[in-house]
């Protein structure tokens, strides 16, 4: 069906007012989530860690539906995200690539390492980052503009993740609680740079946790010595740019609760809410309709990250069935050998897949 004209009114609607306004850490040490509930661990301070069934409303104040598309790229309508080429339904799936959280080149990215991302199935990848290096730059950002290109070369999409802050410049850059005020400046940025690049995603900040929905949208004293600023105000800081690339917004305990979007939504549109399921206690598969999965109702949902800890394939497994179900977005934790507690797809740099690897590397070129 060609919904270009639904998007034309759904444009207009918007030009109304609807832009109203882990893993974690790097490979060694335990996770970010202290206390075991967030992604996967870390080289040093710890790497770590979509639609739904049936149709949806449209429109900002529902499902941040009716954007403008980025150039050559997507936008969402009621729960799904559609291709600008042609109208079509789009479903991510790919493989978060970390390292450039820590490294300001990465660990062997290359053009080689994206081929073999691509050889798997991938149609994208998640580039996990630091905007303390983005801020003093020392060529930060042209060794973020390559890793893009040679993603692109190979036929996939890439997401932009702010992965790590810095309490606005108070600590050493790490998984924070919330986003702070340089991740505005950020975004800003990062939006200029790409907002003609519909192929790159915003993914507004890897992991919040330890904060309530209220500060999550509208930022306010973390608990943690710092201001922590909120998802609509970041999400304002891409689109004051003119920015229409697809944002994608994590919930709370470490990206993975989304069951207060429903009265805390982001004012906007081109909008993706992102889970972070991993195999912890109160994250089983019984919990995710209730914690994320409702969600895909209305809106289109991603998991950017998931993945256990023990090089076991049955959460894994279980998931991607999940997933494939409700019609959602993923990039899978992660592209890096890091062992099983990282969790890690890879063994080795050659792209040899660990066993929850092999299900994800099989699922993807079923797609």
């Amino acid at each position: 069906m060609n919904l270009r004209p639904h998007l034309a009114a759904l444009i207009a609607l918007c030009a109304a007012g609807c832009d109203a306004g882990g893993s974690s850490d790097r490979p060694s040490s335990s996770g970010s989530g202290g206390a075991g509930q967030g992604g996967a661990g870390s080289p040093s301070a710890g790497p770590g860690a979509a639609g739904g069934d049936g149709g949806a409303s449209s429109g900002p104040a529902s499902s941040g539906g009716g954007g403008v598309p980025a150039s050559n790229g997507y936008y969402v309508m009621g729960n799904r995200i559609h291709r600008q080429s042609d109208d079509g339904v789009h479903v991510f799936r790919g493989v978060a690539r970390p390292s450039m959280e820590w490294n300001p080149s990465g660990e062997n990215l290359s053009a080689a390492d994206f081929a073999l991302m691509a050889s798997w199935g991938a149609n994208v990848t998640r580039l996990s980052l630091n905007q303390s290096f983005w801020a003093a730059d020392g060529g930060y950002r042209t060794n973020v503009d390559t890793a893009v290109g040679w993603a692109h070369a190979e036929g996939m999409d890439v997401i932009l993740d702010l992965h790590w802050s810095d309490k606005g410049g108070t600590a050493a850059p790490g998984q924070q609680r919330m986003a702070d005020a340089g991740s505005l400046a950020f975004w800003q940025s990062v939006a200029e740079r790409y907002q003609d690049d519909g192929r790159v995603l915003f993914e507004l900040y890897n992991e919040p946790h330890d904060t309530g929905w209220a500060v999550w949208l509208n930022g306010g004293p973390s608990g943690d010595g710092f201001e922590a600023v909120g998802m609509q105000e970041l999400y304002d800081a891409v689109r004051a740019t003119g920015a229409p690339n697809l944002v994608l917004v994590g919930g709370v305990r470490y990206a993975y609760d989304l069951t207060g979007v429903p009265l805390n939504r982001v004012q906007g549109y081109n909008i993706v809410y992102v889970s972070h399921p991993y195999d912890h206690a109160d994250k089983q598969p019984a919990n995710w309709d209730n914690d994320f999965g409702f969600l895909t109702a209305t809106d289109p949902v991603m998991a950017t990250e998931f993945g256990g800890f023990d090089c076991g394939t049955n959460y894994v497994s279980q998931l991607l069935d999940y997933m494939e179900n409700k019609q959602m977005s993923w990039t899978g934790w992660a592209w890096y050998p890091g062992g099983c507690n990282f969790p890690s797809l890879i063994n080795d740099w050659g792209g040899n897949p660990t066993a929850p690897g092999q299900l994800v590397k099989d699922r993807l070129q079923a797609n």
